[in-house]
């Protein structure tokens, strides 16, 4: 697995650029999962490292497999200076984390919730899982593994995630489309909803 996460932080560099800070947390139980800071001008990347070492199971699965299944990185992406971002990590970490604590399996469309703001005054505490394939390529694994996919997530507010919850999240991602939403920013109000 240290040769899938060594591969996994070669593309986080590609894409992203080298780190200019990581944190590791380790959860009982669990395998270390750290959390990749990058600066790019005025935005913040935030990117996981360790959730793609396992595959992610069904957790109606009776045996987890220990080669097939999906994998995946989380990354955030916030405008620089407005406000703590960085208290973000160790909230990434869990989710990146809930794959093995909880048997969940992280796809576009969920939405992963922490219970509490992303950083302190964030309007946000939860996010939308977005498609991968845009910022960081999927990462192509030897057979019969699956590819490491890398997840956008998009913070949500409150309501954004109550009205995703009813109409879903091809729905809430065109209106903050349609409303020009700067979902990079990290102290953004809800987008109007009907």
């Amino acid at each position: 697995m240290a040769e899938i996460l060594a591969l996994v932080e070669a593309r986080l560099r590609t894409a992203l650029g080298e780190p200019d800070a990581r944190a590791a947390v380790t959860f009982l139980g669990t395998d270390r999962i750290e959390v990749l800071r990058f600066i790019d001008g005025d935005v913040v990347r935030y990117a996981t490292l360790g959730m793609s070492a396992q595959p992610m199971a069904d957790p109606t699965a009776t045996l987890a497999d220990p080669l097939k299944g999906p994998r995946a990185e989380l990354v955030l992406s916030v405008r620089v200076g407005l406000a703590d971002t960085d208290q973000v990590l160790r909230k990434l970490a869990v989710l990146a984390a809930s794959p093995q604590v909880e048997g969940v399996v992280v796809a576009p469309g969920a939405s992963l919730d922490v219970g509490e703001p992303l950083w302190p005054g964030a309007p946000f505490g939860s996010v939308l899982v977005a498609e991968s394939g845009g910022l960081v390529d999927d990462l192509e694994l030897d057979g019969p593994m699956e590819p490491v996919r890398f997840l956008p997530l998009l913070p949500m507010t409150h309501n954004e995630a109550a009205w995703k919850r009813v109409r879903g999240a091809q729905e809430l991602q065109e209106r903050w489309l349609s409303q020009g939403t700067d979902l990079r920013d990290p102290l953004r109000g809800s987008v109007a909803l009907d």
